[in-house]
């Protein structure tokens, strides 16, 4: 599968969980915000998962701050009865964000070169420029997609 069929086929997938916002974990933690919705004390969770209360404490402390592990996060989502969820969602599609990079390369070299000919007297007007632009880009996608992440 090409590159190009790879992204229309995953933004696919991802769309429907775009704009990510809304997944923003509440503010002690889903496992907390979870554990109270079911009426669970934390000791009753940690006896389901075979740990000391004070270890749930630390367990959801930890998921506050971002620093809990995807398997324990994972486990203790067993434990209430819940499925684990993970995925890295695009702030826009992929296909955008690759295009959108490509320009920005292309931008980049291409103002060197029109300021080389615009010396020269030869430069290119907005609207050839922004036409050899989506050539280019376009060009590039389909030869050299790689090259556009070569610069950070």
């Amino acid at each position: 599968m090409d590159t190009a069929t790879a992204r229309k086929s995953l933004d696919k997938v991802l769309a429907p969980l775009r704009p990510a916002a809304r997944y923003k974990p509440p503010h002690r933690g889903w496992v907390r915000a979870i554990r109270d919705a079911l009426g669970m004390t934390s000791m009753q969770l940690a006896r389901r998962m075979g740990l000391t209360q004070s270890a749930v404490t630390k367990l959801e402390e930890a998921e506050s701050t971002g620093s809990i592990t995807l398997a324990r996060l994972e486990r203790t989502a067993e434990a209430l009865g819940c499925t684990l969820v993970y995925a890295l969602v695009p702030n826009q599609s992929l296909d955008e964000i690759v295009h959108e990079r490509a320009r920005q390369t292309l931008r980049d070299a291409l103002s060197r070169v029109d300021h080389t000919m615009g010396l020269e007297a030869q430069n290119l007007t907005k609207s050839e420029l922004l036409t050899e632009q989506e050539e280019l880009v376009e060009d590039m996608l389909r030869t050299h997609i790689r090259r556009i992440w070569d610069k950070p």
